[in-house]
């Protein structure tokens, strides 16, 4: 069984930096794709980063140079965010996508707050 755990979200001031962290258990395969999606109040779950598995990363346009995705080869995926804004605030997802079986698999989420 497959499982995502999120972990390093928490609360910044705007212009503050946090790093979140994705680890998976249970695959005894590389994710075709990873990254993170987020879900703020209100709105629909939306794509933030992706990073395949040649290493392509596809962003928000507003997250854009200003979070990184990265992974490596034990199935893990890192979302570096700099100057955070209040808007960045939502629930932020792992996701991994296996490409044999075009299965998606979330993690549970992780808050992520900033204040002004």
């Amino acid at each position: 069984q497959v499982q995502l755990v999120e972990s390093g979200g928490g609360s910044v001031e705007s212009g503050g930096s946090l790093r979140l962290s994705c680890t998976t258990s249970g695959a005894s395969f590389s994710f075709h794709a990873m990254g993170w999606y987020r879900q703020a109040p209100g709105k629909q779950r939306e794509l933030v980063a992706t990073i395949n598995s040649s290493l392509i990363t596809n962003y928000a346009d507003s997250v854009k140079g200003r979070f990184t995705v990265s992974r490596d080869k034990a199935n893990r995926v890192y979302l570096q965010m700099y100057r955070l804004e209040p808007e960045d605030t939502a629930v932020y997802y792992c996701y991994a996508y296996e490409y044999s079986s075009r299965y998606e698999y979330w993690g549970q989420g992780i808050q992520v707050t900033v204040s002004s």
